[in-house]
Formats: C-alpha cells, structure tokens, sequence
C-alpha cells in the first residue's frame, strides 16, 4: 500500500500544482483585459505611423489604425514621398488624406513629404541615415512615444519600405531617441494573424500583428 499511496499523493500534488497554475493564467488574462477595456491610453501617449508611400496607410495599417482609434489613441502619420511613380502624385496626396480621415486621423496630423532623393520608385535604395534624421525630428517635434512601420522586409518586399525600417532601427540602436521616451517599434506582418508575435529587447517592443496585441 506504500507505494501506491506515495503515486496518489504524487497525483494531487500535481494536480495541485496544474490547479495553481491555471487560476494564476486566468488572472493575468483579466488582468489584461482589464487594462485593454480601460479605453483610454496613458496621459501623454502619441503614436506615429511611418509609411513610405500614399495607400500604404490602408493596404497594410488599416487594421492598425482602426484599433487604435478604438483606443481613443492619437496617431500621426508621416509619409516620405507622394506617390509620384507613374506622376499621380498630387492624386495620391488627396487620396491619402481622405483615407486617414476614415481611418481616424485628421487632416492636420498627417504629413507628406516630397525629398528629392526620397523617390517613389521600387529599385531606388533610399538612404537610411537621411531618413532617420527626417523622422528623429518629426518624433522630437511631436512627442512620439510609440511608432509603427514595416518589417524589414518592408511587408510587401519594396525597397522603400525597408529602408524605412532600418532608418527607425538605427535610431534605436544607436540610442539617438530623446531621452525618457519609451519608444516601442511596431512593425505588421501580415502572415501573423492567429498567432501574434511579440519580441521584447530592452525597451523595444516588436508586435508581429499590432491588432490583436492591443
């Protein structure tokens, strides 16, 4: 009888253990989801959405986008050219203000840019360094303290939107933020969609698909 009364109390013990675990899951899931229906960001929060191009907001951010309005979360978006690669790049300016009007961020926050060696053109390598200085000021300017651009891949595979993302990795590693930020890099995936990713350096935060981090 010893031995299997060492195997029964083995079993609860375990079992015990398996119990303990799951009610502290369940708390730190209500936890959470407490925070999440809070509604309201923290005082101060400002979130910048970089894009290389007019429709980019939309093709690969919307998502994004709607879920942080819902958050009642301000967002900017800095674009770094207007589109011009089949010369609508007048056209794409006013398609891409109305688009963020429906995605929630107001005319007076979005902003465009027209770099002469900031091209819309899919074989143009644009210069990281230039680009991380144009968003450094953009961020200092407006107080940003979250951004969110391309993986490095650029999502689609442009090589406008990579160089967008080394440009905001190299300002993070090489520690050129303004200091006191707590800056978060989100960059989407698009095959991230049932299973998000989250990877944590320091202060980086990487989202694999911000709207079901959020």
């Amino acid at each position: 009888a010893g031995p299997v009364a060492m195997e029964i109390v083995g079993l609860c013990c375990l079992l015990a253990l398996i119990f303990l675990y799951f009610l502290w899951i369940r708390y730190i899931y209500r936890q959470k989801r407490s925070r999440g229906r809070g509604g309201r960001p923290e005082p101060g929060t400002s979130a910048l959405l970089v894009i290389a191009h007019p429709d980019d907001e939309c093709m690969f951010f919307a998502p994004a986008l709607l879920r942080l309005g819902a958050r009642r979360l301000p967002v900017r978006l800095l674009c770094l050219s207007t589109g011009n690669f089949y010369n609508q790049g007048e056209v794409r300016k006013k398609e891409l203000v109305q688009s963020c009007a429906v995605l929630g961020i107001p005319s007076s926050s979005v902003t465009i840019l027209d770099h002469r060696d900031l091209p819309d053109h899919p074989k143009v390598r644009w210069d990281p360094e230039l680009i991380a200085l144009l968003i450094l000021d953009y961020i200092t300017m407006h107080n940003i303290n979250l951004v969110m651009t391309f993986d490095k891949n650029g999502v689609s595979g442009h090589a406008n939107h990579a160089a967008v993302y080394y440009a905001v990795r190299k300002l993070w590693s090489v520690r050129k933020l303004p200091n006191g930020k707590n800056f978060w890099l989100v960059h989407l995936k698009m095959w991230h969609i049932s299973k998000p990713l989250l990877i944590t350096l320091g202060n980086l935060v990487i989202l694999g698909y911000l709207p079901l981090m959020l």
